[in-house]
């Protein structure tokens, strides 16, 4: 059996945008009343991705008075990081060329977008 990945799902990458708004911390109600002004959600089900969130390692909690304070373990350039490597190594077998060359050829990326990358490119040499 394959281990379960570590990656975020698009709804835990929801949450944690939410979280990562808010440096001070955040409590399950937060969370749920930010997710519910976008689409209904219930209260358990926010409690119970928060602690599968928590069990990940991406995020910190502590007790204050009687509600749990959930705060980012990781900031979100290295939670980015990781999940764009581990896509490039299970998608591209680790190299970045055949994604680089599937955006070309996919016309998914600007002409802007074509001129910073190869500004940065240029800054990297």
């Amino acid at each position: 059996m394959r281990p379960r990945s570590r990656t975020l799902t698009a709804h835990e990458l929801q949450i944690m945008d939410i979280i990562w708004r808010h440096e001070a911390g955040v409590t399950v109600r937060d969370v749920y009343e930010a997710l519910r002004e976008q689409r209904p959600i219930a209260y358990t089900t926010v409690m119970t991705n928060l602690k599968t969130l928590e069990r990940k390692g991406y995020l910190k909690t502590t007790q204050q008075e009687r509600a749990y304070v959930y705060r980012p373990a990781k900031p979100k350039q290295q939670v980015v990081r990781a999940m764009v490597r581990e896509f490039i190594d299970r998608v591209f077998n680790g190299s970045v060329r055949p994604l680089l060359l599937h955006m070309i050829e996919d016309e998914q990326l600007t002409d802007a977008e074509i001129r910073e990358i190869s500004r940065m490119l240029k800054e990297k040499k």
